[in-house]
């Protein structure tokens, strides 16, 4: 199966996890693909293995990073800070669907065009969801920037961004250069508060866990970074940024593919 290069080869991994989601009830299945469902069931045997092994698995990792950051960010909203959220490479998540069902926020999805597109197709067999747009999140500015994005939103409202399955994509200098983007934005808001994940260093250095990166990279056909040794160095590159608050904590403990990557809570 040939995957497409460059920015867009994101999209094979979106389609698998949004598939992830659907098995675990953390998606409705009309927002399941065939692409996903592919390799889905191309990777399971791998997964099954693990398992019984009782190693950390892809699936595993992806099912606690999804359910933390959605405690996050139903935190930040219960608690009255947030009534905006954008969501950067969404992908096939159904965060966006689920949380304007339960809460009273404006909700936007961003994407690569290929993803954005097809995520409405999706969506519009729900019956509609968030608003679902085309984001650069390595623009400084221009109609396609989060800096254009947010000035079409309410700036009295506090806002959240959230990015998921992201920042090991790109660079270090990339993902600096996003932090800083993301932090000016957010400071036009009463409240800004970041939510993403992010899988350190040390974390990736067991065989397992090796295994898991280089079938992430055939994946994607491209990099998966691994910027920082702890999470002190992540939170002071946050704080470099213009997190002026800013932690990381393990997505969970009760899996082992849990423990391999952590949650970014970070507020300006």
């Amino acid at each position: 199966m040939l995957l497409p290069r460059g920015a867009e080869a994101i999209s094979p991994t979106g389609h698998y996890t949004g598939y992830v989601w659907v098995r675990h009830d953390l998606a409705p299945r009309e927002l399941a693909t065939a692409e996903g469902r592919l390799l889905f069931h191309a990777l399971e045997p791998a997964m099954r293995l693990g398992r019984l092994l009782g190693q950390p698995t892809f699936e595993g990792l992806l099912v606690a990073r999804h359910r933390m950051l959605d405690v996050l960010l139903a935190g930040a909203i219960e608690r009255g800070e947030v009534g905006q959220v954008i969501e950067i490479a969404a992908g096939l998540s159904a965060r966006g669907w689920r949380f304007t069902r339960r809460y009273d926020v404006t909700y936007v999805e961003a994407d690569l065009p290929r993803m954005a597109s097809r995520k409405r197709e999706l969506l519009e067999r729900l019956g509609g969801g968030p608003r679902v747009t085309t984001v650069d999140a390595l623009a400084d500015d221009g109609p396609d920037s989060i800096g254009a994005l947010a000035d079409t939103l309410d700036p009295s409202v506090g806002t959240a961004i959230v990015t998921e399955g992201l920042l090991n994509y790109f660079d270090r200098e990339a993902v600096s250069g996003m932090w800083a983007r993301f932090a000016d934005v957010l400071r036009r808001f009463p409240n800004g508060a970041y939510f993403a994940d992010v899988v350190l260093r040390p974390g990736a250095r067991s065989p397992a866990a090796r295994l898991g990166t280089e079938l992430l990279q055939a994946l994607v056909r491209g990099r998966v970074h691994l910027h920082y040794e702890s999470e002190l160095e992540a939170a002071d590159a946050l704080r470099e940024a213009g997190f002026p608050a800013a932690e990381l904590s393990v997505a969970g403990t009760d899996d082992p593919g849990a423990r391999l990557v952590h949650v970014i809570d970070a507020w300006t």
